[in-house]
């Protein structure tokens, strides 16, 4: 039977290979790994057809588990976190098309996983002929490069920014209220009065915190040095965990070189409520790592539950470096549109708490403050972008 499962998957994988555009291989799903783990499949060549087909699903942690006990190594496992989810290419999108796949779960799949090309008015036409309904078109045309108006990028949406490698989520303009969430008996000083904020544009944010396999390319291609590594990530060894100890200033700069910048206060909060108004936007243990479960080091980004834009780890494991200067005061007299922060200070503001924090130091609206020349073994970054400035 084993023997029987790896002839299929590489039978199909020749076969389509050989076809027309409309046989591309589909991204694999949860039931084909594991029937390629259950039957034996070596580890090294799932993991690489893993990285070539991509994912069309997000791994949960209870998933993963399962798979290693079935008998997938860590290759396969950080390959999965790794194409969680890998951007369609021009074939994979017109085989969902011309594929039969239902234009709803077509369309769903495109919105999650993002698309690595251009879609021009040739391309566009070409699905039309292959079968492609209009909502499938509105899709494709959010996801494309070239279309990055905030009216045609939806909420969510996903690209890959080709100069740090990570994956950016869209977050649209809004309004919400920012402060110490109602019925929130930790909230301190600085966290109040809750008050209204509307921002006026949308922008891009790290899906996830800056990893330490990203800082190293930045780290490569600037002469800067890479920041000290805590014990727990010997050398900067696990790529896939989140960049620390580096400081504000070289946060800026990271995002600065990719395109971006770091998000203001106010830009992290609404990002990271993701609709919600409670003081967690889901349960601690699910969505972050914190003192109760980290076991007092930080672990790959990714893994924990999304907030309501689809945003890994916005709270627990590092706190995030923010454009603001922090005023005790500042939310008595901060503008109602797109606030700035105050124009200078002696402290820079963090955000989300981190893998050694307590559960009411991991609340959405808490104001983390620090020195910005330290250097601590919690302080991460995640970076936002303008619309028409990822790469």
């Amino acid at each position: 039977m084993k023997a029987f499962l790896l002839l299929s998957f590489f039978m199909s994988i020749t076969l389509m290979g050989a076809q027309a555009p409309s046989a591309t291989p589909h991204p694999l799903n949860e039931e084909q790994i594991r029937n390629l783990v259950e039957a034996g499949m070596d580890n090294t060549q799932l993991a690489k057809k893993v990285e070539e087909l991509g994912i069309d699903f997000t791994p949960t942690d209870e998933y993963l588990q399962a798979l290693t006990k079935a008998g997938a190594q860590e290759v396969v496992i950080k390959a999965l976190r790794a194409a969680n989810p890998k951007p369609l290419s021009k074939k994979q999108v017109l085989s969902l098309v011309a594929g039969g796949v239902p234009s709803q779960r077509a369309a769903a799949l495109v919105k999650q996983h993002g698309i690595n090309f251009v879609a021009d008015d040739d391309y566009i036409q070409t699905l039309r002929v292959a079968g492609a309904d209009d909502s499938m078109i509105a899709a494709v045309r959010a996801a494309s490069p070239a279309h990055t108006t905030e009216l045609q990028v939806v909420a969510g949406a996903v690209r890959v920014n080709s100069k740090d490698g990570l994956k950016y989520v869209w977050v649209p303009a809004g309004t919400f209220m920012m402060g110490c969430s109602p019925g929130d008996t930790d909230c301190y000083n600085d966290e109040n009065p809750r008050h209204q904020v509307t921002l006026t544009r949308g922008f891009w944010l790290g899906q996830t915190e800056v990893t330490a396999g990203s800082f190293k390319k930045f780290s490569a291609a600037n002469g800067v040095a890479m920041p000290p590594a805590p014990n727990f990530n010997s050398a900067w060894a696990d790529n896939d965990q989140p960049i620390l100890n580096e400081t504000w200033d070289e946060a800026s700069q990271y995002c600065a070189w990719a395109g971006g910048r770091l998000p203001t206060e106010a830009e992290w909060e609404y990002a990271a409520r993701g609709g919600s108004t409670e003081a967690y936007y889901g349960d601690l243990n699910a969505t972050a790592w914190y003192q109760n479960n980290s076991g007092a080091v930080t672990h790959s980004v990714g893994q924990k539950q999304p907030n309501g834009f689809g945003l890994f780890d916005v709270l627990g494991n590092v706190s995030e470096w923010v454009n603001d200067w922090h005023e005790n005061n500042y939310y008595l007299h901060s503008p109602a549109q797109d606030p700035p922060g105050p124009a200078t200070g002696k402290d820079r503001v963090l955000r989300g708490g981190s893998y050694n924090d307590v559960p009411k130091n991991e609340r959405l609206s808490l104001r983390f403050l620090n020195d910005p020349t330290g250097r601590l073994p919690s302080h991460g970054i995640r970076c936002a972008c303008e619309k028409n400035h990822l790469h």
